[in-house]
């Protein structure tokens, strides 16, 4: 018992003794009355004790209100709502203490388990907004706002605005989003009106910390795909890498945006000016319904009672993404320098056009091959001359290597000084094949991050986007899994049957002859976890090399291309060595000098 309810208790028995000894003029009361009036005031005695404790609590509570939040203990009052921001893309809600983000789902996807697809929930995501002031530092989780939903019709669409409101006479907080139609970017306007001397720091801190959900079949994919992005003001490109370790970064630099990116959706927050003071970290859990782990903290602008910035929900296309901000489409993974300009500049776009006229992707994938192997088509003839070229001066290589086979240096001195008469040069079926390397090794990149194949189904393979469970092995191989992919095994075969054709038209003998053999059994193992639009691009490719060559070959003549050669072993006979060709002699000779020393 504390001294509020002792003094209540004292109080009330004197009321009770001198009602007792002045105004009870009464006989006394029976035996059985007696202890009915006792009862009574026995009843009477707790609720009176619990209604003083009431107020008294109730009095301590706004004290220590008032304490904390000062002229804004009023705010920290309320009851907590949900507040909606919808568009036909996005449903983003929040809750009314705080203005915070509770969940965001995409409605136009599904999860791997055809559930909606929720990007952010309040039990994986966790956003707060902390403000300096002379009482300490105010976390706007604490306070309750009221909101007001509005649409507006403009020439650029409609804009949907959601306004939390909280204010006292002193002043009024408010945040603002704004949503258009046919958008994934949600504006976030903070202001603060009046309040004067109350808020005293220059910027807001921001911390946000996610636990990415896994919304695809292949778990080991996702987390190869999700990381941490970030793009410096300076206009550099950062990440935290795939490291399944803890990874932090400290950011001396201003930075632009952060991205939590998975492998086909973002999660980002962008600046209208700069962050400062950014700490990134992501982990990856023993949790397997969660992909990674992510955090950002940094601090927001705040000057003449305003701050405002951006966040990002929505899928990872390219062309949607680079609509966004500077280098925002670097949250999708196009490749290397040297292949991602295939990517960005041909297969995006040509992807976009025939998705207008065509809805099964396996089509589009098929167009596609066809289209990229027309548009190489002379590079492809190009090669197939070369290699005719070094198949019929192959006697003349045979001669050379019988008499000259001991000796590596002259052997390469001869090789040459034959590839000059006849006018061949040995790179000339190499050097096409590596022009189109750039298409090959793009593919590699552009499938397994193309949204666009998402849970699209073609032939037996439900999704295109990851690998194609043909057979399911009730045991795991090593290097390749517990499954067998359909589309690898047949780009295997048709890669085998391709290498075979190929040695009947080159002059590789030995360990490069059977390179050709070995290199697909390695990449059958590589991609039988990849997704199988991939797979069935390298099958269809192989396909149309294989018919390429064969119309070819129907246009050209062997004997045509020796008498070719005879002609020039005429006309170059008398001819001096280039410059270039000087040189490298002499360079052998210098090394086979040194290799005798």
């Amino acid at each position: 018992m504390d001294r509020n309810q002792a003094t209540g208790l004292i109080l009330f028995a004197a009321v009770i003794l001198i009602y007792s000894i002045f105004f009870a003029s009464g006989p006394e009361l029976p035996p059985a009355e007696q202890e009915v009036a006792s009862t009574e005031v026995a009843s009477a005695l707790p609720e009176t004790q619990e209604i003083a404790a009431d107020s008294n609590s109730s009095a301590m509570v706004d004290s220590l209100r008032f304490s904390k939040f000062g002229v804004l203990a009023a705010l920290a009052q309320g009851e907590e709502q949900e507040a909606i921001l919808e568009t036909e893309e996005l449903k983003i809600t929040f809750s009314t203490k705080g203005a915070q983000i509770k969940q965001v789902e995409l409605k136009e996807f599904k999860d791997w388990q055809m559930n909606p697809l929720l990007l952010l929930d309040e039990k994986s995501s966790q956003m707060s907004l902390v403000l300096d002031s002379r009482m300490g530092e105010m976390n706007l989780a604490d306070f309750y706002f009221q909101p007001k939903l509005e649409k507006e019709e403009t020439e650029e669409g409609t804009i949907h605005r959601l306004t939390f409101t909280a204010g006292t006479e002193s002043g009024t907080i408010k945040q603002i989003f704004t949503l258009k139609e046919g958008e994934y970017l949600v504006n976030k306007t903070f202001e603060v009106q009046n309040f004067q001397g109350v808020f005293t720091g220059n910027s807001l801190n921001f911390s946000w910390e996610d636990q990415v959900k896994a919304h695809e079949k292949d778990l080991a994919e996702s987390r190869r795909k999700s990381q941490v992005n970030y793009y410096l003001s300076s206009g550099s490109y950062e990440n935290l890498g795939l490291s399944d370790d803890l990874e932090e970064a400290s950011v001396a630099e201003p930075v632009k945006w952060i991205g939590f990116s998975q492998r086909f959706f973002t999660a980002g927050i962008i600046a209208d000016s700069e962050f400062r003071a950014v700490n990134l970290s992501q982990s990856t859990p023993a949790d397997s319904s969660v992909v990674r782990t992510m955090s950002a903290a940094l601090a927001i602008p705040f000057e003449n009672g305003k701050s405002s910035f951006s966040f990002y929900f929505g899928p990872d296309k390219y062309k949607t993404l680079k609509q966004v901000t500077e280098g925002f489409e670097e949250n999708v993974d196009m490749g290397y320098f040297f292949v991602s300009w295939v990517n960005k500049y041909i297969v995006v776009h040509l992807f976009e056009f025939l998705e207008k006229y065509f809805s099964n992707y396996g089509i589009i994938i098929i167009l596609i091959v066809f289209i990229i192997k027309l548009a190489l088509s002379p590079l492809t003839y190009k090669s197939y001359i070369g290699m005719a070229k070094m198949r019929v001066i192959k006697p003349e290589i045979d001669e050379l290597k019988e008499k000259y086979g001991e000796d590596p240096t002259k052997m390469q001195q001869e090789q040459m000084k034959l590839f000059s008469q006849l006018g061949v040069s040995p790179i000339s079926g190499c050097l096409p094949l590596l022009l189109q390397m750039p298409f090959l090794f793009a593919m590699f990149f552009f499938f397994p991050n193309a949204i666009e194949l998402r849970q699209e189904s073609f032939l037996w393979a439900k999704d295109l986007s990851t690998y194609d469970e043909f057979i399911k092995l009730p045991f795991t191989i090593p290097f390749y899994g517990a499954h067998v992919s359909l589309f690898t095994l047949l780009m295997t075969v048709s890669q085998i049957i391709y290498t075979h054709f190929n040695n009947q038209l080159t002059t590789a003998t030995g360990p490069m002859k059977n390179l050709g053999y070995i290199m697909p059994v390695m990449f059958m193992f590589i991609l039988n976890s990849y997704p199988a639009g991939l797979s069935f691009y390298y099958f269809v490719s192989n396909v149309f090399t294989f018919g390429q060559q064969a119309l070819i070959k129907l246009f050209v003549d062997d004997a045509k291309i020796r008498e070719k050669v005879e002609q020039n072993k005429v006309k170059n006979v008398n001819k001096k060595k280039s410059k270039f060709q000087q040189r490298l002699e002499d360079a052998m000779k210098a090394a086979e000098a040194n290799k005798k020393k």
